[in-house]
């Protein structure tokens, strides 16, 4: 602040000096003499100065803070202004003294200043030279750039020929090791095998490049020609081979079988490349197998038909066993250890061997042509048709030619379920190669089924009781045989459920119910009548227990119809009878005896056997029952 001052002071005293010298100078004398001060630019006495410019100066020195309060206080501003000089003249010395003394640091710091820049003369130099050397790295970079795209791209394309240039050399060499083994290895050797694979993939690739035109192929297709037929005559030689080995007796040529299996490939090799032997190889397959099945099942049926015992017509017995699960899929008959063993068994047993021998051996074939000979669909099953269809076309013969004669409806309608089974088992493992045969089959089974079973009902219904012979009272033996019968093929129907049977059994039932009040008709006595409608219904009815469909008809049949009935009997009682207290007797004991069957009835689906029927919630309330009779007691 004070060095402001003293500074803004100077230059008001120095226009106040040029303002004083101009007013006097005598007064000079008055003052010491100092040495002259070199103002340079700021001396106001030199000639240069400009007087028209005087005046602005005195108005800008007079309107200064200093000069102001200067002139307000009286000072004088000549002896002040030469104090002020002298003041400036001694800081100039001490300047001047601190000059001197610090002149070695000053000319030390010339020289450093000087050295210094030198040297930043020689950096602008290098940074020059660096900066031109950096523009022409760039445009170097900017070359190498390019050229590295440009040979990136030419790897590329190079490595994309050398791919596919190499797996053409690879496809197109034929090593020395596969012509090796495809002459002199047997063909049952993996390498064979391998080599087989390598070649077929050679072929193809040979082919494709013959239908391009490529110049290369040209090299190779004669060997690979060479080494395709030495190829096939082997794999045809071991096939044809593994064939006639079916031929020789007591052969089980499933193991030949499993042994092509594990060599499908040749089979493939030849269809690819060689068809007509293929042709030979798969026609040769079909008459081999073609005689061998027709052969065997041929010498099987006849010698099955050598253990056929007779059985009864009208009981089922142990021969239902035949449709369980064990013995329906069990091992096939022995015909020779049977008879060594003087065993016989029904026609049903026989039939269930020979279709399950049918059955397993079918599937077999069926499932190693696809797969050895690569067929499905409609092919599949004509290939399965031309070996196995004179082998079924003599089954449905012979199913034909037993029938004709046939009168065992029981052993027809087990036949039939032996075949809804087996039907169902085809279609359970998805072999439908059997299925037309099935069908063929059962619709040979029906007809002669219900053939049977309308002679039966046409049998009946001509039936003359006067031609009976001698009344008995008890069960005749035509409803022993009805009961039996009906049971047998109810228990029969249970699993697959068939509404012509149904039907069928229906009528049997109307005519044998119709033949036994005829011959009831015969005795001359009520009595007599009633005790033998009592013992032929009692005997339909016991031999019916265990007839799951009849007792629910029965049951519901019971519950839609018992009020009506209780109600039309109450009505024909007091219609009837004109004494009122016979009339009340006769309808109390009447309801007594249906309240007591009923609940006899209760007992019986209670048991074991019956536990399981559905039809028992069916049932009606027994204490319900007894409430609404009650409702029917007549009050005379």
């Amino acid at each position: 602040m004070a060095d402001a001052q003293i500074t803004g002071a100077v230059h008001s005293i120095k226009s106040m000096n040029s303002l004083t010298t101009a007013m006097t100078t005598d007064e000079n004398s008055d003052f010491d003499v100092v040495p002259p001060l070199n103002l340079g630019d700021l001396d106001l006495t030199t000639d240069d100065f400009i007087l028209d410019e005087v005046d602005i100066h005195i108005q800008a020195n007079l309107e200064d803070d200093l000069v102001k309060e200067a002139l307000e206080m009286g000072v004088d501003l000549r002896q002040y202004s030469k104090q002020v000089e002298k003041e400036l003249q001694r800081i100039e010395q001490v300047s001047i003294k601190d000059y001197i003394k610090e002149s070695e640091n000053i000319a030390s710091l010339h020289n450093q200043i000087t050295a210094c820049d030198s040297i930043l003369e020689r950096m602008e130099g290098m940074l020059s030279t660096f900066q031109s050397d950096l523009s022409s790295i760039s445009s170097e970079i900017q070359t190498l750039q390019q050229q590295s795209v440009s040979m990136n791209m030419r790897l590329k394309n190079r490595q994309a020929v050398r791919s596919q240039l190499s797996q053409l050399v690879d496809e197109l060499v034929v090593p020395n090791t596969m012509i090796t083994v495809i002459l002199d290895s047997p063909v049952t050797e993996q390498e064979f095998l391998e080599q087989l694979h390598e070649l077929n993939n050679k072929i193809n690739f040979a082919k494709e490049l013959s239908f391009r035109e490529t110049l290369a192929c040209s090299d190779i297709q004669d060997i690979v020609d060479r080494l395709k037929i030495k190829a096939v005559t082997k794999i045809r030689e071991f096939i044809l081979q593994k064939i006639y080995s079916f031929r020789k007796p007591m052969t089980n040529y499933q193991i030949p079988q499993n042994t092509l299996l594990k060599y499908r490939f040749f089979y493939q090799f030849l269809l690819a490349n060689e068809r007509m032997v293929a042709k030979e190889i798969r026609d040769e397959y079909v008459d081999t197998m073609s005689k061998i099945y027709f052969s065997y099942f041929k010498s099987y049926s006849g010698r099955l038909l050598k253990v056929q015992s007779r059985n009864t017509i009208f009981t089922l017995g142990q021969r239902g066993a035949v449709l369980s699960p064990a013995e329906l899929e069990g091992p096939i008959l022995i015909p020779h250890a049977a008879q060594r063993g003087e065993s016989r068994y029904p026609y049903e047993t026989l039939f269930r061997s020979q279709h399950y021998g049918l059955l397993d051996n079918g599937c077999r074939e069926f499932l190693f042509l696809s797969d050895f000979f690569m067929v499905a669909g409609n092919s599949g099953l004509d290939l399965f048709n031309s070996i196995m269809g004179k082998t079924l076309g003599m089954f449905l013969k012979n199913l034909s030619t037993y029938l004709s004669d046939c009168y065992d409806s029981i052993a027809v309608f087990l036949c039939i379920h032996v075949i809804l089974r087996f039907r169902a088992i085809t279609v359970k493992r998805n072999i439908p190669a059997l299925d037309k045969y099935w069908e063929a089959v059962l619709e040979l089974l029906w007809p002669r089924f219900e053939l049977i079973l309308g002679m039966n009902i046409q049998s009946i219904r001509n039936t003359d009781p006067q031609k009976l012979g001698v009344l008995d009272t008890r069960p005749h033996y035509i409803t022993r045989r009805y009961a039996e019968f009906s049971s047998a093929i109810v228990s029969i129907n249970q699993t697959f459920p068939n509404e012509r049977t149904n039907a069928l059994l229906g009528q049997l039932q109307i005519e044998v119910e119709n033949f036994v009040l005829k011959m009831a008709a015969e005795f001359p006595s009520r009595r007599d009548q009633l005790i033998f409608l009592i013992n032929n219904y009692d005997m339909m009815l016991s031999e019916r227990a265990a007839d799951d469909t009849r007792i629910t008809l029965l049951v519901r049949g019971f519950s839609s119809t018992w009020k009506q009935s209780v109600e039309a009997l109450s009505q024909d009682v007091m219609r009837s009878f004109t004494n009122f207290k016979n009339g009340t007797s006769i309808i109390q004991g009447a309801l007594t005896q249906l309240i007591q069957y009923y609940h006899g009835f209760h007992k019986v689906l209670s048991q074991p056997t019956f536990r399981s029927l559905t039809v028992r919630s069916e049932l009606i309330n027994l204490h319900h029952l007894m409430v609404e009779v009650k409702k029917h007691k007549p009050n005379f």
